[in-house]
This record gives structure tokens, C-alpha cells and sequence, in this order.
């Protein structure tokens, strides 16, 4: 049976280990809520919930969500998959299973228990689009054979399974489709552009621009963007989304890179690269149905959350150094 939605829930979040879904569990926490954290750490890391441990209202399950999970919770936050091309294209097979089979889990979870669940897509079902900004309605410009398809096609497939549970068996669903976020806790090996800058800048090393620089993206910073989960997981019954969640304010990758140089105080020189192949030239989301239905806007400036995460990557960087550096031997 399941709880009264007036009382503390219990919530699962799958990959919440991860930059994301530590956040998320973060907030969960502080609203008064149970939380089960699942993840393979595959690519999330204890480091990130290490802080939680001591909360008797966290429990962590080390799983695989292309395995089902027999768990009694409220609600399912499905955050599982890598989300970076260096991750999710380590192991393009795994990526597919995680997004396509691990929904399947999480769907047939939540139709047992009857429970709300919501997906964590992506800006990436759209591809390198044709229509510029992106409305929820833009079907997409996607390779389905290319480098980035296990990840971009493995995100549709999966917004289908939840669309046809959804249809099929009443499944209560919630779809997000997150852009470019940002802030601590990302993986320092990502390969995603505002880690890459900041630990370059950080390390005086050369910032690689890929072609000009001159393509476009919009960077959310992760309080914002959790709000809007937790906005969207809350909204009323018959609103499934999709929704588009980021920020709406564009920024050519070249002025990323000059305000992470200023944040920074690097010294650092700005290079150039190929481009990679399938990498979008433009990304924006168009966030009125957003505004509309869930009364829900990003409100940190890029300038200001770059703040926190270069403060983050600076601790990081001193605590790995620490780490790795030899301990001296005793004197016998």
C-alpha cells in the first residue's frame, strides 16, 4: 500500500551517486523524505554521498538497473546512465542496456508498486537540431548509427517504454529532458566542457576549443536544474512531460571558455581542435511549457554558479594530490 503523499515518502533514485543524482538526494533529504540511492558506480562515486552516510533516512544499494530491483518505495527518480560521450561511449553496449533495459526495470517497478516515476532524458533526443530554440515538440536531427546514438537513441527508446507503460498500463510518468548542467561533483574525467575548461584553466594548461568555438550551448546550474525534477515529479497527474529543463540563455563554447579564464585567473591559451563528429552546433531549450506548467525558471547566472564549481575542482584537485602523494616511510 502506499503512503500518504501528505506524509515523509520514500524515494529511490537510481544513479544517485552521480553528479546529478547526489544533488537530487541532497534535496530530498533537506524536504524530510526516505531516500534509496542506487548505483553500480560505474560512473558515480562514493565521494558524493559520503556526506550521507550518517543519515538514518539514506540507505545505498550498489545495482545494476539492467537487473531488476525489488524495492518498496513511493516514488522512482530514474537518473541511471552515463551522461558524458567520454562515459557513455566507454561502453556504447552497456550505455543501450542501461537506458533501454534498466527502464523496462524501473517501468515494471513502478507498475507494481503504483507508484509515480520519472525519467531523466536528455537534450541530446534532439540531436544536432534543425529547429532552434528546442520545443517539445521537435521530433529531432539524430545519427542512429553514429558514435553518440548509444546514448541518444538508448534516451529515446526510453521516453517510448514509458510513453507505451504509460499507455498500456496506467503507469503515472514524468519525462525531463535535461540540458547542459553544471556545478559540483562532476567527474573531473567527464570530458564535458565546463570540467575540461575549468581543470585546464586550473592547471595553466591550453583550453581546447573544438573548431571556432563559435558552436552554442546553455548551462544550467544544478540547484536550479533539481528544482525543476522535483517541480516536475510533484506537478498534477495528467502533465507527463516531456519538458524541456536547462537554461535558456545561450553562450558560444568560446565565451565559456573566457569566463572560466576569469573565474579562474589562469594564464592559459585558448587552442583549437576538429570538430568531433555528430556534435551539435546549436543547443537551447525553449522553456515555456516549463514556465507554464511547473512555474519553474533557472535563476543562478552562469558567472555565479562557476563560482562554486571552480571552488569545487580547486578543493578536488588538492584533496587527489593528497591522496596520491606517498606516505613516508617510519623509521624503524
Amino acid at each position: 500500500m502506499r503512503r500518504n503523499y501528505d506524509s515523509c515518502k520514500r524515494v529511490l533514485v537510481t544513479g544517485g551517486a552521480g553528479f546529478l543524482g547526489s544533488h537530487l538526494i541532497d534535496r530530498l533529504l533537506s524536504d524530510g523524505h526516505e531516500v534509496v540511492c542506487v548505483d553500480n558506480l560505474f560512473t558515480g562515486t562514493k565521494h558524493n554521498i559520503e556526506h550521507l552516510h550518517s543519515n538514518a533516512r539514506f540507505e545505498f544499494l550498489r545495482h545494476d538497473i539492467t537487473f531488476p530491483l525489488h524495492v518498496e518505495v513511493d516514488e522512482i527518480y530514474n537518473l541511471a546512465c552515463p551522461a558524458s560521450p567520454v562515459q557513455y561511449q566507454h561502453d556504447p553496449v552497456q550505455t543501450t542496456k542501461t537506458s533501454v533495459h534498466g527502464a523496462i526495470n524501473m517501468l515494471g517497478l513502478a507498475k507494481r508498486l503504483k507508484c509515480r516515476i520519472l525519467q531523466a532524458s536528455t537534450s541530446e533526443v534532439y540531436g544536432d537540431p534543425a529547429v532552434h530554440p528546442q520545443t517539445e515538440d521537435y521530433w529531432g536531427h539524430v545519427n542512429p548509427i553514429g558514435p553518440r546514438s548509444c546514448y541518444d537513441e538508448g534516451k529515446r527508446c526510453a521516453e517510448t517504454l514509458f510513453f507505451d507503460y504509460h499507455r498500456q498500463c496506467g503507469v503515472d510518468i514524468k519525462i525531463a529532458r535535461i540540458f547542459n548542467t553544471y556545478g559540483p561533483r562532476m567527474h573531473r574525467a567527464d570530458g564535458r566542457v565546463v570540467s575540461n575548461f575549468i581543470i585546464q584553466a586550473l592547471s595553466d594548461e591550453p583550453i581546447t576549443l573544438y573548431g571556432e568555438g563559435n558552436q552554442t550551448r546553455s548551462f544550467c546550474y544544478v540547484d536550479d536544474l533539481i528544482d525543476g525534477l522535483v517541480r516536475l515529479m510533484d506537478s498534477r497527474a495528467s502533465f507527463t512531460g516531456p519538458v524541456n529543463l536547462g537554461n535558456d540563455r545561450e553562450f558560444t563554447i568560446r565565451e565559456l571558455a573566457e569566463l572560466v579564464l576569469a573565474e579562474t585567473g589562469s594564464s592559459s591559451k585558448l587552442v583549437h581542435l576538429p570538430l568531433p563528429r555528430d556534435d551539435p552546433r546549436q543547443r537551447r531549450p525553449d522553456l515555456s511549457l516549463a514556465r507554464r506548467e511547473l512555474g519553474w525558471q533557472p535563476a543562478i547566472r552562469l558567472q555565479d554558479g562557476l563560482k562554486p564549481t571552480v571552488a569545487f575542482f580547486h578543493h578536488d584537485e588538492v584533496r587527489r594530490l593528497r591522496e596520491e602523494k606517498p606516505h613516508p616511510i617510519a623509521a624503524e
